[in-house]
């Protein structure tokens, strides 16, 4: 996000009438708006511009927006939203497993997705602090089983010291069980503190996030040991948590 809180949305669908909609719609409520038509200039204007959140649809000719979500979350973490014609739960669950960090389910009123637009980035305010500010204040960091969180710069640090790159979902989620430590949570709780109910976030979500985020931070995700799920409950992180200074 610029200074000016004004995000860069790039648009990829192949119906330019779409494309055209959204873009007047979303630069009328002061957010600056790129275009593209397939992953080619997805990529393309991606290598060339700062964007902080793309909305891609799902339903195109050639490569679809699943393959085109994987083949950006192999080498960038920017927020993706991703719109869909399909009301069943396969294409939802489909694209949250490989990335993605929300959908909108096509027809659509654009003042949804601007919603959805600001849920996402309003999540990444807290990254987008100058370098003498992040000086001055130091940013809390969290520390669990080896594991090193940094709510400000919003990076995870593993036990053997390597970084660990989480999707903004995964990173929020994370860091609502490390606020709420050895409690159970429910969903709507999860909902509520990892995306807010302005998201109207898909509550199964929560289950897809957790099992991506669990590939990541367990030893053995099949028999996880610090996220456990409490049966018609929610979930539980089972680590002590503290939180310190960062002084680094």
């Amino acid at each position: 996000m610029s200074a000016t809180g004004a995000g860069h949305v790039l648009i990829v669908d192949d119906d330019q009438r779409i494309r055209a909609m959204l873009a007047r719609f979303l630069t009328d409520h002061g957010l600056r708006v790129s275009q593209a038509a397939d992953g080619r200039q997805m990529f393309a204007i991606c290598a060339d511009a700062r964007i902080d959140v793309i909305v891609l649809d799902i339903m195109m000719p050639g490569e679809d927006g699943l393959s085109l979500c994987r083949r950006m979350r192999a080498e960038s973490q920017v927020p993706i939203i991703l719109l869909t014609a399909m009301t069943g739960d396969t294409d939802r669950i489909v694209g949250l497993e490989i990335g993605a960090d929300d959908y909108v389910v096509k027809p659509f009123n654009p003042r949804e997705l601007l919603a959805r637009i600001r849920a996402v980035t309003r999540r990444l305010n807290a990254a987008s602090t100058n370098t003498e500010a992040d000086a001055a204040i130091p940013a809390s960091t969290y520390e669990f089983a080896g594991w090193h969180l940094n709510a400000s710069r919003r990076t995870l640090t593993s036990p053997d010291r390597m970084l660990t790159d989480l999707t903004s979902g995964e990173f929020d989620l994370l860091l609502a069980f490390l606020e709420h430590p050895q409690r159970v949570l429910t969903r709507d709780q999860l909902l509520d503190l990892a995306h807010g109910r302005s998201s109207q976030a898909y509550d199964r979500s929560i289950d897809v996030q957790i099992s991506r985020l669990r590939r990541k931070i367990e030893a053995d995700p099949q028999d996880p040991a610090l996220i456990k799920t409490i049966r018609n409950e929610g979930y539980f992180f089972t680590a002590t948590v503290t939180a310190v200074p960062d002084r680094s």
